[in-house]
């Protein structure tokens, strides 16, 4: 096994273009260092380095006693990368994230004078770790539906460049999963579209516009997401498809934001047999990493695995997680579950043998490489949120609304409306967008079902939102009981427009991909006729509407 491993580092090592001072830098820095720079971690608290008590007490149960701040847990792990979350308390307002970011990076270069990777996942749409005043992307379906590429280039760019000014660079962003399997659990309208060129053609615009704001990328989930009905943040997912299909289907977009630049990809946790059949997630899998992304494919850039705290790899130890990465290809570290084992855990295999430094030495160079050259700090506060910023997602959430049925559209001045359904801030937005009356009802219960049908009896017409309804059989039954009122009902799907197929005879159906606050806008202004819904859907209702549909 060694004997063939050498030459394919020495190959892959060969590849990389490297300056006399990324290779100065490398020479002069310690194991322990360059082991650090492959871990990306989260870490409590909204400063650097003054936390509150439940922060320090956090990052200690995390990094080890002493370790109380976010700066000390990069400067005593030499960490690579910061990732924020708001349940880590790192995001609360722009100001405070880009003072953050800045003390951070002083820590950093303090410590090895290495400039910090800061991400965060900001794909737009249902993941979107940072909201207003930043002006937010509808999402990935939404964009798809315009079916004009140049969406995407425009929407990575404005969020690229928000990024930017709070001090974070990296989005780990675009997905260019395409969603073959309408109950995917783990993409829906994360994913373009369901078509492989799609897919690929909007992921190129998106890397693309990300580069023009200067934010670095992380195209994902490698082998693709599309086929799967299981998150793995939740579970273990397994595509059955055969290797053919997957080649064809799912990873063209990867070829193609290779092609166009990109510098990072995020392995999935997938096990998919038919492309290694000891049935190792793709994030461990040597034939996946190694043998399809790098030889295969020829990407020579930063492999990162999803979350290593992922439901997926729990039957895993620590070491089969940290050393089977490493082995696979992979060169960054997401996530660990503990950062002083995994630290630990990498040291003690180069110790041994079952990692060679020279295999170290490659991850590293790659990580280097994407770090860029002069000053990490930005300007505090930071300027987001520009009227134009926000009026290009709001142009981009209008072109992508899509009526499908439209006999109760449009709402007319003076009707009495119900909004209800899924969703407690869609439902109250939507509701304040259109002057209606509001019930929430969520996954409701019979009790609350009768309740909604007794109000919509008593109003003009219903709005009725819904979401991801083949996994809440309550949604079914609560959309089919206000349509037997015979009233006039809107049914309106905030995420995939799938829903479509558990009530394939509502007379009027609009699919929205989304429920950020630009698609409710662009929702309420179609559903009064305002504006016209340009949108097409960028995915087939099988028995009832192909890909590029719209009502006419």
């Amino acid at each position: 096994m060694k004997r063939r491993l050498i030459p394919v580092i020495v190959l892959a090592m060969a590849a990389i273009p490297t300056t006399a001072a990324a290779r100065d830098r490398l020479a002069g820095m310690t194991l322990a260092e360059k082991v650090g720079q492959m871990v990306v971690s989260y870490v409590y608290g909204d400063s650097a380095t003054t936390v509150s008590a439940a922060d320090a007490a956090a990052n200690e149960a995390m990094f080890g006693a002493g370790v109380t701040t976010g700066a000390q847990a990069v400067e005593k792990y030499h960490l690579g990368g910061v990732i924020y979350f708001t349940w880590s308390r790192n995001l609360t307002n722009p100001p405070q994230i880009a003072a953050l970011s800045n003390g951070l990076q002083r820590a950093a270069l303090a410590d090895t004078g290495i400039p910090l990777q800061i991400s965060t996942d900001q794909e737009g749409g249902t993941v979107n770790r940072i909201g207003a005043p930043l002006a937010i992307s509808p999402g990935n379906m939404a964009i798809g539906a315009t079916f004009d590429p140049r969406t995407a280039y425009d929407a990575a760019k404005v969020s690229g460049t928000e990024l930017r000014a709070l001090g974070i660079t990296v989005t780990h962003a675009p997905v260019v999963d395409v969603n073959t399997n309408p109950r995917n659990a783990a993409d829906g309208v994360r994913a373009f579209s369901d078509r492989t060129a799609h897919v690929a053609t909007f992921g190129v615009a998106a890397e693309r516009g990300y580069r023009a704001a200067g934010i670095g990328t992380t195209a994902k989930h490698f082998p693709g997401l599309g086929d799967t009905t299981v998150n793995t943040d939740n579970g273990v997912a397994v595509t059955d498809e055969t290797r053919e299909q997957i080649l064809r289907t799912h990873v063209p977009p990867f070829r193609a934001v290779i092609a166009a630049g990109a510098e990072s990809i995020m392995a999935a946790h997938i096990v998919a047999p038919s492309l290694d059949p000891t049935g190792v997630p793709a994030s461990l899998s040597r034939p996946i990493i190694t043998g399809l992304l790098r030889e295969q494919l020829g990407f020579d850039g930063v492999v990162v695995t999803d979350a290593l705290e992922a439901a997926a790899l729990e039957d895993y130890t620590d070491e089969q997680v940290i050393v089977g990465a490493v082995r696979a290809g992979v060169d960054q570290l997401l996530m660990p579950r503990s950062v002083p084992g995994a630290i630990r855990i990498l040291l003690d295999a180069v110790e041994s043998g079952q990692i060679s430094e020279r295999r170290i030495d490659q991850s590293v160079r790659r990580i280097l490489k994407t770090k860029k050259t002069g000053s990490p700090y930005v300007t505090e506060p930071p300027v987001v949120g520009a009227p134009t910023a926000v009026d290009t997602m709001n142009r981009i959430a209008a072109r992508s609304i899509t009526t499908l049925r439209s006999a109760a559209l449009p709402l007319r001045a003076g009707q009495k409306v119900l909004v209800t359904g899924w969703g407690v801030g869609t439902t109250t937005n939507l509701a304040a967008a259109l002057g209606a009356t509001r019930l929430y009802t969520g996954s409701p219960t019979e009790a609350v079902i009768a309740q909604a049908v007794t109000a919509a009896t008593q109003h003009d017409v219903t709005v009725v939102t819904t979401s991801n309804v083949w996994a809440d059989p309550t949604q079914v039954k609560l959309v089919q009981a206000l349509l037997a009122t015979g009233q006039p009902i809107v049914v309106v799907a905030v995420q995939t427009p799938y829903d479509l197929a558990s009530f394939p005879a509502a007379p009027t159906f609009v699919a929205a991909y989304g429920y950020q606050p630009p698609t409710v806008a662009a929702l309420a202004a179609v559903l009064r006729g305002q504006a016209r819904a340009s949108g097409r859907l960028p995915v087939t209702i099988e028995g009832l509407y192909p890909y590029g549909y719209r009502a006419h």
